[in-house]
């Protein structure tokens, strides 16, 4: 399966011409594009009606992806946030079976450490089964024996661009699932991604066999990029 979409679901004025008129901004993109990161769930909760009427909006094959809370990646850094996690997946039931991979992204200060790392993805299998990737962001991480720790637990490191080390643009960890995550080159969150790396990332994904599941997120936002090369990507990808 590859599911290709954006950081939000805006429709902006420059791409709005590729999606209905009709329906809330939710309805309007699902139309379109078959996925969507949920990032607000990063600076506050929903409620689980919140996340089940967002669920009734959008076609039966529609998946949301959904960012933990800084409460627990940002402060608390992974550590004893147990009951933090038990809200949190209370919260995002609310999704059912449109429910995609949880997204773990971590602070650019946040070193490696075994320990913390490894209690945390403990208790995240205790009470979640389902398809989870982090994105560290401290160049600590991206060594041979933390990716076999991610695989131990079956969670994927992201493919992130611009990479925070020479192999943070390739995914890592456990690559039944593959996460890209671009968050605009040179200028984060604004530049235009040109058609060549939008074919060779393709190329990339076209690569994986039936067995992975390939997610691509255009984090580009900030002048309306990331919908029109979600709409390229989809295009080069069919």
């Amino acid at each position: 399966m590859r599911f290709i979409g954006t950081a939000g679901w805006s429709v902006p004025r420059a791409a709005a011409q590729y999606f209905p008129t009709s329906g809330t901004h939710l309805q309007r993109y699902a139309q379109v594009l078959n996925c969507v990161e949920i990032n607000s769930s990063f600076y506050r909760s929903h409620s689980l009606s919140t996340y089940q009427r967002w669920a009734a909006s959008t076609p039966p094959s529609f998946k949301f992806s959904v960012k933990l809370p800084r409460a627990i990646t940002h402060e608390a850094q992974l550590r004893h946030s147990r009951a933090l996690l038990e809200q949190f997946l209370k919260e995002i039931n609310g999704l059912g079976s449109k429910l995609g991979p949880l997204l773990v992204q971590l602070p650019p200060s946040m070193k490696f450490d075994v320990r913390v790392a490894t209690r945390f993805f403990v208790v995240l299998r205790d009470l979640y089964h389902g398809a989870a990737m982090c994105e560290p962001r401290h160049a600590t991480w991206f060594q041979p024996h933390v990716d076999q720790l991610l695989r131990n637990h079956h969670v994927s490191r992201v493919a992130a661009d611009p990479p925070m080390a020479v192999t943070g643009s390739q995914p890592g960890g456990d690559t039944q699932l593959v996460y890209y995550r671009l968050h605009g080159s040179p200028r984060t969150y604004w530049s235009n991604y040109s058609v060549d790396h939008l074919d060779k990332l393709a190329d990339e994904v076209k690569a994986y066999d039936e067995n992975t599941t390939s997610w691509v997120i255009f984090d580009n936002t900030a002048a309306g990029y990331a919908a029109l090369n979600a709409l390229q990507m989809r295009d080069l990808l069919e």
